[in-house]
Protein backbone atom coordinates (compact mmCIF):
# COMPACT_ATOMS: atom_id res chain seq x y z
CA UNK A 1 0.00 0.00 0.00
CA UNK A 2 1.37 3.41 -0.96
CA UNK A 3 1.50 6.47 1.30
CA UNK A 4 -1.25 8.08 -0.77
CA UNK A 5 -3.51 5.05 -0.33
CA UNK A 6 -2.94 5.11 3.42
CA UNK A 7 -4.05 8.75 3.63
CA UNK A 8 -7.78 8.36 3.23
CA UNK A 9 -10.50 10.35 4.89
CA UNK A 10 -12.22 7.44 6.63
CA UNK A 11 -9.01 6.40 8.35
CA UNK A 12 -8.40 10.02 9.21
CA UNK A 13 -11.76 10.22 10.98
CA UNK A 14 -10.78 7.48 13.38
CA UNK A 15 -7.33 8.97 14.02
CA UNK A 16 -8.31 12.51 14.95
CA UNK A 17 -9.81 11.84 18.36
CA UNK A 18 -12.95 13.84 17.61
CA UNK A 19 -15.75 12.38 19.70
CA UNK A 20 -18.41 12.21 16.99
CA UNK A 21 -16.13 10.71 14.34
CA UNK A 22 -17.47 7.15 14.51
CA UNK A 23 -21.07 8.27 14.24
CA UNK A 24 -20.25 10.64 11.40
CA UNK A 25 -18.38 7.98 9.46
CA UNK A 26 -21.44 5.76 9.73
CA UNK A 27 -23.63 8.48 8.24
CA UNK A 28 -25.76 8.88 11.36
CA UNK A 29 -26.74 12.46 10.46
CA UNK A 30 -27.59 11.88 6.80
CA UNK A 31 -30.47 13.95 5.40
CA UNK A 32 -32.50 13.75 2.21
CA UNK A 33 -33.66 16.30 -0.33
CA UNK A 34 -37.23 16.37 0.92
CA UNK A 35 -36.10 17.57 4.33
CA UNK A 36 -33.85 20.24 2.86
CA UNK A 37 -36.51 21.57 0.47
CA UNK A 38 -39.07 21.64 3.28
CA UNK A 39 -36.64 23.66 5.37
CA UNK A 40 -36.12 26.08 2.48
CA UNK A 41 -39.87 26.61 2.25
CA UNK A 42 -40.62 26.82 5.97
CA UNK A 43 -37.61 28.83 7.20
CA UNK A 44 -35.63 30.10 4.20
CA UNK A 45 -32.13 31.48 4.49
CA UNK A 46 -32.06 34.98 5.99
CA UNK A 47 -31.24 37.46 3.18
CA UNK A 48 -28.63 39.08 5.44
CA UNK A 49 -26.97 35.87 6.64
CA UNK A 50 -23.55 34.89 5.32
CA UNK A 51 -22.78 31.38 4.08
CA UNK A 52 -19.39 29.71 4.44
CA UNK A 53 -18.23 27.00 1.99
CA UNK A 54 -15.15 25.12 3.25
CA UNK A 55 -12.99 23.32 0.65
CA UNK A 56 -10.46 20.88 2.14
CA UNK A 57 -7.51 19.76 -0.02
CA UNK A 58 -6.40 16.46 1.52
CA UNK A 59 -2.79 15.32 1.31
CA UNK A 60 -0.83 18.54 1.85
CA UNK A 61 -0.90 20.85 -1.17
CA UNK A 62 2.48 22.27 -2.24
CA UNK A 63 2.00 25.97 -1.63
CA UNK A 64 5.21 27.05 -3.38
CA UNK A 65 3.97 25.61 -6.67
CA UNK A 66 0.48 27.02 -6.10
CA UNK A 67 1.34 30.66 -5.40
CA UNK A 68 4.72 30.56 -7.11
CA UNK A 69 7.75 32.80 -6.32
CA UNK A 70 8.92 32.13 -9.86
CA UNK A 71 11.35 35.03 -9.98
CA UNK A 72 13.17 34.00 -6.79
CA UNK A 73 16.53 32.33 -7.44
CA UNK A 74 16.24 30.49 -4.12
CA UNK A 75 13.04 28.84 -5.31
CA UNK A 76 14.56 27.70 -8.59
CA UNK A 77 17.75 26.43 -6.92
CA UNK A 78 15.82 24.44 -4.30
CA UNK A 79 13.69 22.55 -6.82
CA UNK A 80 15.20 22.85 -10.31
CA UNK A 81 13.07 20.06 -11.83
CA UNK A 82 9.82 21.27 -10.26
CA UNK A 83 10.19 25.04 -10.49
CA UNK A 84 8.04 27.09 -12.85
CA UNK A 85 9.61 29.82 -14.94
CA UNK A 86 8.24 33.37 -14.60
CA UNK A 87 6.70 33.15 -18.09
CA UNK A 88 4.79 29.96 -17.10
CA UNK A 89 2.86 31.36 -14.14
CA UNK A 90 -0.12 33.75 -13.99
CA UNK A 91 1.34 36.99 -12.68
CA UNK A 92 -0.08 38.41 -9.44
CA UNK A 93 2.60 40.99 -8.77
CA UNK A 94 5.21 41.15 -6.00
CA UNK A 95 7.21 38.45 -7.79
CA UNK A 96 4.43 35.87 -7.35
CA UNK A 97 2.21 34.03 -9.83
CA UNK A 98 -0.53 31.44 -9.75
CA UNK A 99 0.05 27.90 -10.96
CA UNK A 100 -0.88 27.71 -14.68
CA UNK A 101 -3.74 25.38 -13.77
CA UNK A 102 -5.53 28.21 -11.92
CA UNK A 103 -6.67 30.38 -14.82
CA UNK A 104 -10.13 30.90 -13.35
CA UNK A 105 -8.60 31.95 -10.04
CA UNK A 106 -6.60 34.55 -11.95
CA UNK A 107 -9.84 35.99 -13.33
CA UNK A 108 -11.24 36.15 -9.80
CA UNK A 109 -8.05 37.89 -8.68
CA UNK A 110 -8.36 40.43 -11.49
CA UNK A 111 -11.96 41.05 -10.42
CA UNK A 112 -10.97 41.65 -6.78
CA UNK A 113 -12.81 38.57 -5.50
CA UNK A 114 -9.82 36.37 -4.58
CA UNK A 115 -7.81 36.85 -1.39
CA UNK A 116 -4.45 35.05 -1.16
CA UNK A 117 -3.51 34.52 2.49
CA UNK A 118 0.23 33.91 2.68
CA UNK A 119 2.28 31.78 5.06
CA UNK A 120 -0.70 30.29 6.90
CA UNK A 121 0.06 27.61 9.48
CA UNK A 122 0.18 26.85 13.19
CA UNK A 123 2.92 26.96 15.87
CA UNK A 124 5.16 23.92 16.41
CA UNK A 125 4.08 22.20 13.18
CA UNK A 126 3.60 18.45 12.88
CA UNK A 127 4.45 16.62 9.63
CA UNK A 128 1.86 13.87 10.19
CA UNK A 129 -1.16 14.06 7.90
CA UNK A 130 -3.50 12.93 10.62
CA UNK A 131 -2.20 15.12 13.43
CA UNK A 132 -1.88 18.17 11.20
CA UNK A 133 -5.37 17.77 9.73
CA UNK A 134 -6.76 17.19 13.22
CA UNK A 135 -5.17 20.49 14.26
CA UNK A 136 -6.66 22.35 11.29
CA UNK A 137 -10.10 20.81 11.81
CA UNK A 138 -10.24 21.28 15.58
CA UNK A 139 -8.29 24.59 15.63
CA UNK A 140 -6.32 23.41 18.65
CA UNK A 141 -2.55 23.25 17.96
CA UNK A 142 -1.36 22.66 21.51
CA UNK A 143 -3.76 20.00 22.82
CA UNK A 144 -6.15 17.47 21.34
CA UNK A 145 -9.80 18.40 21.74
CA UNK A 146 -12.92 16.33 20.99
CA UNK A 147 -14.72 18.88 18.79
CA UNK A 148 -14.25 20.52 15.40
CA UNK A 149 -14.11 24.30 15.14
CA UNK A 150 -17.37 24.52 13.20
CA UNK A 151 -18.86 21.86 15.45
CA UNK A 152 -18.27 24.27 18.33
CA UNK A 153 -20.00 26.96 16.27
CA UNK A 154 -22.98 24.61 15.98
CA UNK A 155 -22.94 23.97 19.72
CA UNK A 156 -22.79 27.71 20.43
CA UNK A 157 -25.60 28.79 18.13
CA UNK A 158 -28.29 26.10 18.28
CA UNK A 159 -29.07 22.43 17.82
CA UNK A 160 -30.35 22.29 14.23
CA UNK A 161 -27.98 20.06 12.18
CA UNK A 162 -29.24 21.62 8.93
CA UNK A 163 -27.27 24.78 9.76
CA UNK A 164 -24.21 22.90 8.47
CA UNK A 165 -24.23 20.32 5.67
CA UNK A 166 -21.37 18.17 4.41
CA UNK A 167 -21.34 17.09 0.77
CA UNK A 168 -18.05 15.24 1.33
CA UNK A 169 -17.87 11.48 0.80
CA UNK A 170 -17.42 11.30 4.59
CA UNK A 171 -18.55 14.00 7.00
CA UNK A 172 -15.37 15.59 8.43
CA UNK A 173 -14.59 16.13 12.12
CA UNK A 174 -14.52 19.91 11.67
CA UNK A 175 -18.34 19.72 11.72
CA UNK A 176 -18.60 17.61 14.90
CA UNK A 177 -19.58 19.41 18.08
CA UNK A 178 -20.01 18.13 21.61
CA UNK A 179 -23.81 18.17 21.40
CA UNK A 180 -24.51 18.77 17.70
CA UNK A 181 -23.12 17.44 14.43
CA UNK A 182 -23.76 18.71 10.94
CA UNK A 183 -25.97 16.92 8.45
CA UNK A 184 -24.57 14.81 5.60
CA UNK A 185 -26.01 14.78 2.10
CA UNK A 186 -25.04 12.21 -0.58
CA UNK A 187 -23.53 13.98 -3.57
CA UNK A 188 -25.76 12.00 -5.94
CA UNK A 189 -28.70 14.07 -4.79
CA UNK A 190 -32.25 13.34 -5.93
CA UNK A 191 -33.20 11.59 -9.16
CA UNK A 192 -36.82 11.89 -10.25
CA UNK A 193 -38.57 9.42 -12.57
CA UNK A 194 -38.49 10.06 -16.32
CA UNK A 195 -40.75 9.28 -19.24
CA UNK A 196 -44.52 9.09 -18.86
CA UNK A 197 -44.22 8.42 -15.13
CA UNK A 198 -42.05 11.51 -14.73
CA UNK A 199 -44.56 13.69 -16.59
CA UNK A 200 -47.38 12.36 -14.44
CA UNK A 201 -45.39 13.02 -11.28
CA UNK A 202 -44.59 16.57 -12.41
CA UNK A 203 -48.29 17.13 -13.08
CA UNK A 204 -49.04 16.48 -9.42
CA UNK A 205 -47.41 19.84 -8.69
CA UNK A 206 -49.93 21.80 -10.77
CA UNK A 207 -52.38 24.00 -8.87
CA UNK A 208 -56.00 22.87 -8.99
CA UNK A 209 -59.07 25.07 -8.44
CA UNK A 210 -60.82 24.53 -5.13
CA UNK A 211 -58.06 22.51 -3.49
CA UNK A 212 -57.52 22.83 0.26
CA UNK A 213 -54.50 24.21 2.10
CA UNK A 214 -52.75 20.89 2.69
CA UNK A 215 -53.42 19.68 -0.86
CA UNK A 216 -51.89 22.90 -2.23
CA UNK A 217 -48.90 22.55 0.07
CA UNK A 218 -48.31 18.94 -0.99
CA UNK A 219 -48.51 19.96 -4.66
CA UNK A 220 -46.11 22.83 -4.08
CA UNK A 221 -43.59 20.44 -2.51
CA UNK A 222 -43.60 18.37 -5.71
CA UNK A 223 -42.91 21.52 -7.75
CA UNK A 224 -40.10 22.47 -5.36
CA UNK A 225 -38.47 19.07 -5.84
CA UNK A 226 -38.50 19.48 -9.63
CA UNK A 227 -37.09 22.99 -9.37
CA UNK A 228 -34.31 21.73 -7.12
CA UNK A 229 -33.31 19.02 -9.59
CA UNK A 230 -33.36 21.51 -12.48
CA UNK A 231 -31.25 23.96 -10.47
CA UNK A 232 -28.69 21.32 -9.58
CA UNK A 233 -28.46 20.25 -13.21
CA UNK A 234 -27.67 23.69 -14.64
CA UNK A 235 -24.59 23.80 -16.87
CA UNK A 236 -21.64 25.20 -14.97
CA UNK A 237 -19.75 26.92 -17.79
CA UNK A 238 -20.12 27.48 -21.53
CA UNK A 239 -23.01 25.03 -21.68
CA UNK A 240 -20.92 22.18 -20.28
CA UNK A 241 -21.39 20.65 -16.85
CA UNK A 242 -18.20 20.77 -14.78
CA UNK A 243 -16.45 17.43 -14.38
CA UNK A 244 -15.05 15.70 -11.32
CA UNK A 245 -16.03 14.87 -7.77
CA UNK A 246 -15.45 18.37 -6.40
CA UNK A 247 -17.46 19.95 -9.22
CA UNK A 248 -20.34 17.60 -8.45
CA UNK A 249 -20.20 18.53 -4.77
CA UNK A 250 -20.19 22.24 -5.57
CA UNK A 251 -23.09 21.87 -8.00
CA UNK A 252 -25.11 20.48 -5.10
CA UNK A 253 -24.02 23.31 -2.80
CA UNK A 254 -24.89 25.98 -5.37
CA UNK A 255 -28.34 24.50 -5.85
CA UNK A 256 -29.01 24.42 -2.12
CA UNK A 257 -27.91 28.03 -1.67
CA UNK A 258 -30.06 29.18 -4.60
CA UNK A 259 -33.05 27.23 -3.25
CA UNK A 260 -32.82 29.15 0.04
CA UNK A 261 -32.00 26.19 2.28
CA UNK A 262 -31.22 27.68 5.74
CA UNK A 263 -27.73 26.15 5.87
CA UNK A 264 -24.92 28.50 6.91
CA UNK A 265 -21.92 26.18 6.42
CA UNK A 266 -21.09 23.66 3.67
CA UNK A 267 -18.11 21.30 3.48
CA UNK A 268 -16.61 19.81 0.29
CA UNK A 269 -13.22 18.28 -0.47
CA UNK A 270 -10.64 17.17 -3.01
CA UNK A 271 -7.89 14.63 -2.28
CA UNK A 272 -4.66 13.41 -3.85
CA UNK A 273 -2.20 16.17 -2.89
CA UNK A 274 0.37 13.92 -1.19
CA UNK A 275 2.89 14.47 -4.00
CA UNK A 276 6.12 12.71 -2.95
CA UNK A 277 6.98 11.87 -6.57
CA UNK A 278 6.29 13.24 -10.07
CA UNK A 279 4.69 16.23 -8.41
CA UNK A 280 4.53 18.89 -11.07
CA UNK A 281 2.14 17.18 -13.45
CA UNK A 282 0.03 15.61 -10.70
CA UNK A 283 -0.40 18.81 -8.76
CA UNK A 284 -1.13 20.90 -11.85
CA UNK A 285 -3.83 18.41 -12.85
CA UNK A 286 -5.40 18.61 -9.37
CA UNK A 287 -5.23 22.40 -9.30
CA UNK A 288 -6.83 22.48 -12.75
CA UNK A 289 -9.64 20.33 -11.33
CA UNK A 290 -9.96 22.68 -8.35
CA UNK A 291 -10.07 25.67 -10.67
CA UNK A 292 -12.54 24.00 -13.03
CA UNK A 293 -14.90 23.36 -10.13
CA UNK A 294 -14.56 26.54 -8.07
CA UNK A 295 -14.43 29.13 -10.85
CA UNK A 296 -17.82 28.22 -12.40
CA UNK A 297 -19.23 27.86 -8.88
CA UNK A 298 -18.28 31.41 -7.92
CA UNK A 299 -19.44 32.77 -11.29
CA UNK A 300 -22.79 31.06 -10.81
CA UNK A 301 -23.23 32.38 -7.27
CA UNK A 302 -22.37 35.92 -8.34
CA UNK A 303 -25.55 35.99 -10.46
CA UNK A 304 -28.03 35.73 -7.55
CA UNK A 305 -28.56 37.62 -4.29
CA UNK A 306 -28.44 34.38 -2.34
CA UNK A 307 -25.27 33.32 -4.08
CA UNK A 308 -23.56 36.60 -3.20
CA UNK A 309 -23.96 35.70 0.47
CA UNK A 310 -21.39 32.91 0.11
CA UNK A 311 -17.69 33.04 1.02
CA UNK A 312 -15.34 30.17 0.13
CA UNK A 313 -12.34 29.00 2.19
CA UNK A 314 -9.74 26.72 0.51
CA UNK A 315 -7.04 25.14 2.71
CA UNK A 316 -4.82 22.07 3.10
CA UNK A 317 -3.30 20.48 6.21
CA UNK A 318 0.23 21.72 5.41
CA UNK A 319 2.43 22.90 2.57
CA UNK A 320 5.55 21.06 1.39
CA UNK A 321 9.25 21.44 2.09
CA UNK A 322 11.16 24.05 0.11
CA UNK A 323 13.70 21.64 -1.36
CA UNK A 324 12.55 18.90 -3.74
CA UNK A 325 13.28 15.27 -2.91
CA UNK A 326 15.07 12.79 -5.17
CA UNK A 327 11.81 11.63 -6.80
CA UNK A 328 10.83 14.97 -8.36
CA UNK A 329 8.36 15.53 -5.56
CA UNK A 330 8.25 17.25 -2.19
CA UNK A 331 7.92 16.01 1.36
CA UNK A 332 5.61 17.16 4.15
CA UNK A 333 6.18 20.76 5.12
CA UNK A 334 4.51 23.51 7.11
CA UNK A 335 3.01 26.89 6.17
CA UNK A 336 1.28 27.51 2.84
CA UNK A 337 -1.24 29.76 1.09
CA UNK A 338 -4.94 29.75 1.86
CA UNK A 339 -7.55 31.12 -0.54
CA UNK A 340 -10.70 33.02 0.40
CA UNK A 341 -13.15 33.84 -2.40
CA UNK A 342 -16.42 35.71 -2.63
CA UNK A 343 -18.30 38.90 -3.39
CA UNK A 344 -17.65 40.32 0.08
CA UNK A 345 -13.95 39.46 0.15
CA UNK A 346 -11.30 42.15 -0.17
CA UNK A 347 -9.09 40.67 -2.87
CA UNK A 348 -5.32 40.78 -2.93
CA UNK A 349 -2.50 39.56 -0.72
CA UNK A 350 -2.96 39.23 3.03
CA UNK A 351 -0.09 38.37 5.34
CA UNK A 352 3.64 38.41 4.64
CA UNK A 353 5.32 36.12 2.13
CA UNK A 354 7.50 33.56 4.01
CA UNK A 355 11.25 33.78 3.46
CA UNK A 356 12.95 31.11 1.34
CA UNK A 357 16.24 31.65 3.16
CA UNK A 358 15.18 32.08 6.79
CA UNK A 359 13.85 28.55 7.27
CA UNK A 360 13.01 26.33 10.21
CA UNK A 361 14.98 23.13 9.54
CA UNK A 362 14.15 23.34 5.83
CA UNK A 363 10.56 24.43 6.34
CA UNK A 364 8.82 27.74 5.79
CA UNK A 365 8.03 29.75 8.90
CA UNK A 366 4.41 30.74 9.36
CA UNK A 367 3.54 34.41 9.02
CA UNK A 368 -0.24 34.04 9.53
CA UNK A 369 -1.85 31.95 12.28
CA UNK A 370 -4.68 29.87 10.83
CA UNK A 371 -6.85 30.66 13.84
CA UNK A 372 -6.76 34.34 12.84
CA UNK A 373 -8.36 33.28 9.55
CA UNK A 374 -11.01 31.17 11.29
CA UNK A 375 -11.84 33.95 13.75
CA UNK A 376 -12.34 36.44 10.93
CA UNK A 377 -14.63 34.03 9.07
CA UNK A 378 -16.67 33.20 12.17
CA UNK A 379 -17.27 36.87 12.93
CA UNK A 380 -17.61 38.33 9.43
CA UNK A 381 -19.41 35.49 7.65
CA UNK A 382 -21.24 33.59 10.39
CA UNK A 383 -21.89 36.61 12.62
CA UNK A 384 -20.76 34.91 15.82
CA UNK A 385 -18.30 36.03 18.47
CA UNK A 386 -15.13 34.08 17.67
CA UNK A 387 -14.45 33.61 21.38
CA UNK A 388 -17.29 31.08 21.47
CA UNK A 389 -15.50 28.97 18.84
CA UNK A 390 -11.84 29.73 19.55
CA UNK A 391 -11.73 30.35 23.30
CA UNK A 392 -8.71 32.35 24.38
CA UNK A 393 -7.54 33.24 20.88
CA UNK A 394 -7.51 36.99 20.26
CA UNK A 395 -5.94 37.25 16.80
CA UNK A 396 -7.87 38.38 13.73
CA UNK A 397 -6.95 38.82 10.07
CA UNK A 398 -7.83 42.47 9.61
CA UNK A 399 -8.92 43.75 6.21
CA UNK A 400 -10.08 40.43 4.76
CA UNK A 401 -13.59 41.74 4.13
CA UNK A 402 -14.55 44.96 2.41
Amino acid sequence: MTIVQQVNRRRFLTATGVTAAAALAAGATQVDWGRLMSAAQERPLDPDAGVLVVVTLYGGNDGLNTVVPAGDAGYRNARPELAYRPDEVLDLGEGLGLNPGLKGFKSLWDGGRLAVLRGVGYPKPDHSHFRSMAIWQTASPETSVPTGWLGRWLDATGDDPLRAVSVDPVLPPLLAGERTAAASLPVGGLKLPGGALGKAFAGLGSAQPGEGFWQARAARSVTDLHRAVQTLGKPAKDGQKAQGELAAQLDVVAGLIEAGVPTRVYSVSLGGFDTHADERGTQQRLLTELDGALSPFTQRLAKTDRGKQATVLVYSEFGRRVTANASQGTDHGTAGPVFVLGARVKGGFHGAEPSLTDLDNGDLKLTTDFRDVYASLVENVLGTDAGRVLPGHRGRLDGLFA
